[in-house]
């Protein structure tokens, strides 16, 4: 909600302020950081981050960057390296340059490398595909150079985009890109209410310390876009040196890379792409460059890392815009999620404090758990032939901690939950919509997105092709009875079975609580271990059962890849999707499958002394004697706090420990020229620096997505048992949301910019979590929770509607006579809490009426429960839509300008006229068309929407007569 308001107030700043008009020139000109950082640098440490704006070329002869003079070396890096071997410690570069080729003007866009010291790299074989895949590639148009004289053993081909490649293939991938801009058409600013805006001028002035630092990040300013074409190529201001942003140039080269083939060999379909060649150990790692270092001043890494990577920041707002510049679209999407799923937990943190605080308050005052304490009920045994009768005393301790959880709050609070969960989806569409326009995805379609090269190379042979109705192209078909049914049986089979191991866990952790159990109730003599049997058992069994899910994780990512690729999805998205699904299943059994034993099925159908329903020749699990809600609560803690614990510490260290072997492979070589002041500047170029991260994969973001989303289902399926799972989530993502910001900034290469449209199927995930959460909040409140037992007995029992007496009612009597597996000569009288007939009575152990008035009340309160909470939801989706009306006509006003903008542009283009008139033309067709008056109008927010269509499609209005305000007098 806060970054909603901040991205409001930034656009509201567009149309006030002129620095907004541009970025800082630290993005987009990496040289002008650069220069300015070599002038702050100057101690010997520091000269190795320094920049220099020259290099020092083979003759000698010093270059400056800006000449248009290109350097380039011919030959495949095999050959240079035998050439540059014995002069390794020569260096053409300082850290500056490195983000540049030799000439010192283009730009490096991607960074290849391979290791002549491996044998495998170092065969036959991997020689002549590296030099057939960089043959392909020259051919393509890219320019290569090479860097072989490292004294390691690595080669670093550096690979940059001319401007002739870079307009084909944004035409091939049908990209938008931002058109010349129209001379005074202005953007209104947003009309709001004068008291919403008198409220929000002074919520800001209280969170003006939080926001976004505008003097660091300014603004983005709003451009209008239309898709590439070279034929139209007129509508785009080309010319400016940042039309093609790094970004862009990286997407570009990498979809090159992965289609490019390295071998001659026709009948090889699957001969293509960097990724098999890295797994082929012909390369070592492909990957863009960073814009410069962690101590760079004014480059935009530096920036991100010190305000937005910072803990000392995690209660700032997160610059948003400038992520999914410097990261792309699809990372940039996931902050955005993460930091309004972070801010939509701070409410929902709250109220369950003051629920959490309310038991606390309350708990001498119960009444049931005073009862508890102060008896001296004998209670049945717990285990066969060694377990003797207990007394109720000694679970008091039991009996109040359960109180904490299970009091009356809980019902309002999963009452609340289930409304937050639909209130924070309806919210993130709407939210959403804003980004998605804000960052030119609305028209994006995943139709028109290319198919994977490893769909096209399995489908090579089929002879059925099709032509796609949305890129109008002809694609392969999948086979159905040969390909796709085979392909998804054995899939789901093979999730069947994984689902069925998984809830094999859950029984072996059943079984290992009963064996405990028994052997703490049977064989321990001390009191103290008989009384926290029930929690020392449950915590146990419930590491346990966190150890296991942690090392199925690893075993059904690799099934989930595996099954995912034979079914052969057309796209990466809808690869993406697919293994996400198959994942997140596994993953909802694994984590969840121990919470619904205990929550629904233990203790509900084991019979009673005397006639126990039994497993194997054994009785079932019980619960304790005030139900299993605490064990429930338990293990959903242990669980959910040791997750996010164990991720954690996980994503730092499996980062940290592979750049730490990257390091070590970079520095190799180096003890054996330690004295050579050359090599070790070398160690500070840029692509050396970058080598020594972790690559960052595809597929890097789903743990970070699957993880928050497994919280949200701790936070919202089983909220009830643990009103304090929004607290610990709320805790947990305010350094979850900084440490993934550092562990990309310092530990991975700079990744690919993805585009998406939004975060795919994960929403829709999320929205059967929030749907599944009202129906187990429902059950565990009405069947797991003694709420419904006390609420029948405040009404139908109690003389005086209060509990007095509860605890006495709740417990049935059972003679141990009647008990086979009593070996006890005394005939004695022990409880069990259950419903029942006592053994004098006619209906012996029969259920008694009150058991059944109990049943229909949980069952009443289910069905009342969803229905109100259905009903709510329906409302509150009512009211707010998935866009806003304003973005809605914003949306519809800005497309109706850039068919103009594209009109006019096309009518200049019709006359064929110079360029030195074509000022004059604008400003000709300007005055026929009155189009920058009649723009500024269109976009005008107060427009309705008879004017709009009237404007557009009608007469153009006239322009509004603006009067005076100044009477006669004053003239």
């Amino acid at each position: 909600m806060h970054e909603m308001d901040q991205n409001r107030n930034s656009g509201n700043l567009e149309s006030e302020s002129n620095s907004s008009n541009q970025l800082p020139s630290a993005y987009y000109s990496t040289r002008t950081s650069f220069c300015q950082d070599s002038v702050a640098n100057e101690s010997h440490n520091e000269h190795e981050e320094s920049i220099s704006l020259k290099y020092v070329p083979a003759n000698g002869n010093k270059m400056e960057r800006d000449e248009t003079e290109e350097t380039m070396l011919d030959g495949s890096c095999d050959d240079l390296g035998k050439i540059n071997r014995n002069n390794s410690g020569f260096s053409y570069y300082d850290a500056a340059s490195s983000l540049y080729f030799r000439d010192g003007i283009r730009p490096i866009d991607f960074v290849i490398v391979w290791d002549e010291f491996n044998h495998e790299a170092s065969s036959y074989r991997c020689k002549e595909m590296r030099k057939t895949f960089e043959n392909n590639l020259e051919n393509e148009g890219l320019n290569l150079e090479y860097e072989c004289d490292e004294p390691n053993g690595l080669c670093f081909i550096k690979i940059s985009t001319p401007r002739e490649v870079l307009r084909r293939y944004s035409e091939i991938l049908k990209l938008r890109m931002p058109m010349k801009e129209i001379k005074g058409l202005k953007i209104p600013p947003v009309r709001q209410n004068h008291l919403l805006q008198e409220v929000n001028s002074f919520f800001r002035q209280i969170m003006s310390r939080y926001y976004v630092n505008s003097a660091i990040f300014p603004p983005m300013r709003h451009k209008f876009t239309a898709v590439y074409s070279r034929d139209k190529e007129y509508l785009f201001d080309t010319n400016s040196p940042d039309f093609f942003t790094p970004a862009t140039r990286s997407r570009i080269v990498q979809f090159i890379l992965d289609r490019t083939r390295f071998t001659i060999d026709k009948e090889d379909d699957f001969a293509f792409g960097i990724e098999r060649l890295i797994n082929e150990k012909a390369y070592t790692a492909a990957y863009p460059l960073h814009d410069g270092t962690l101590k760079t001043p004014d480059s935009m890494r530096y920036l991100l890392y010190t305000e937005w990577a910072s803990v000392n920041k995690c209660l700032n707002y997160q610059p948003l815009d400038y992520i999914k510049e410097y990261f792309g679209v699809k990372i940039g999407l996931y902050f955005a999620w993460l930091g309004f799923y972070t801010h939509m937990l701070l409410p929902a943190s709250v109220v369950g404090l003051i629920c959490f605080a309310y038991s606390l308050f309350t708990l001498y005052s119960n009444e049931p758990s005073k009862d508890v304490c102060m008896s001296n009920y004998t209670m049945c045994s717990l285990c066969d032939h060694f377990c003797g009768t207990w007394n109720l005393r000694d679970t008091c301790f039991h009996s109040k901690v359960t109180y904490l959880f299970d009091n009356p709050s809980t019902v309002f609070f999963a009452v609340f939950m289930s409304l937050w969960a639909t209130l924070f989806l309806e919210l993130w569409k709407n939210y959403s919509a804003e980004i998605t326009h804000r960052w030119d995805l609305t028209s994006l379609d995943i139709h028109e997105e290319h198919p994977r090269p490893k769909y096209l190379a399995r489908l090579a042979h089929v002879k059925k092709k099709s032509v796609n109705f949305v890129t109008n192209t002809v694609e392969p078909s999948v086979p159905f009875w040969k390909v796709r049914l085979p392909a998804t049986i054995f899939s789901c089979s093979v999730i069947l079975l994984l689902i069925a191991v998984a809830m094999a866990a859950v029984l072996g952790v059943v079984l290992y609580r009963m064996s405990v159990l028994t052997a703490l109730y049977g064989f321990s003599n001390n009191s103290m271990v008989t009384s926290y049997a029930i929690l020392l058992t449950t915590a146990t069994a419930a590491g346990i059962n966190l150890c296991c899910i942690v090392v199925f994780n690893w075993i059904y990512v690799w099934f989930a890849e595996y099954l995912t690729e034979i079914e052969l999805p057309r796209t990466q998205t809808e690869f993406d999707d697919s293994l996400t699904l198959k994942i997140y299943l596994l993953e909802f059994v694994n984590y969840y499958a121990s919470i619904f034993y205990i929550a629904f099925f233990k203790g509900k159908f084991i019979g009673y002394p005397g006639k126990y329903n039994r497993f194997f020749n054994s009785r079932q699990e019980e619960c304790g004697p005030g139900g299993c809600f605490l064990e429930l609560c338990i293990q959903l803690g242990i669980i959910m706090i040791g997750k996010q614990a164990v991720n954690s510490i996980l994503e730092m260290l499996f980062p940290l420990f592979y750049k730490w072997l990257n390091t070590i492979r970079v520095h190799v070589g180096l003890k054996e020229s330690k004295g050579s002041q050359k090599n070790l500047s070398r160690m500070h170029l840029q692509w050396v620096r970058d080598y020594k991260l972790v690559q960052w994969g595809p597929r890097s973001l789903f743990p970070e997505y699957l993880e928050m989303v497994l919280q949200y289902g701790f936070v919202t399926i089983f909220v009830a048992a643990f009103p304090l799972a929004p607290f610990f989530a709320l805790v947990n993502n305010v350094l979850e949301m900084r440490l993934d910001a550092k562990k990309l900034l310092t530990m991975y290469r700079r990744p690919v910019s993805q585009r998406v449209r939004d975060i795919g199927i994960w929403y829709r995930i999320l929205d059967s979590i929030s749907k599944l959460s009202v129906i187990t909040n429902a059950f565990i409140i009405a069947f797991t929770s003694n709420f419904i037992p006390r609420l029948v007995y405040r009404i139908v029992v109690s003389e005086d509607h209060t509990l007095k007496g509860f605890l006495e009612n709740s417990l049935a009597k059972f003679n141990t006579s009647d008990d086979p597996f009593n070996y006890h000569e005394e005939s004695t009288i022990c409880r069990y809490p259950d419903y029942r007939e006592p053994p004098d009575s006619p209906k012996k152990y029969q259920y008694t009426d009150l058991f059944w008035h109990i049943l229909a009340a949980r069952l009443a309160f289910v069905v009342v429960f969803e229905n109100i909470v259905a009903l709510v939801i329906i409302i509150v989706r009512w009211c707010i839509p998935d866009m806003s009306p304003r973005l809605r006509d914003k949306i519809r006003r800005e497309a109706y300008i850039t068919n103009e903008i594209i009109i006019q542009h096309e009518a200049q283009r019709a006359c064929k006229l110079p360029v030195d008139e074509i000022d004059h033309v604008e400003r000709r067709v300007v005055d026929e068309l009155d189009s920058t008056d009649r723009w500024n109008r269109v976009l005008k927010n107060s427009l309705s929407a008879f004017d709009f269509d009237l404007e557009v499609h009608g007469t153009p209005m006239s322009p509004p007569v603006t009067t005076s305000n100044v009477g006669p007098v004053e003239l």
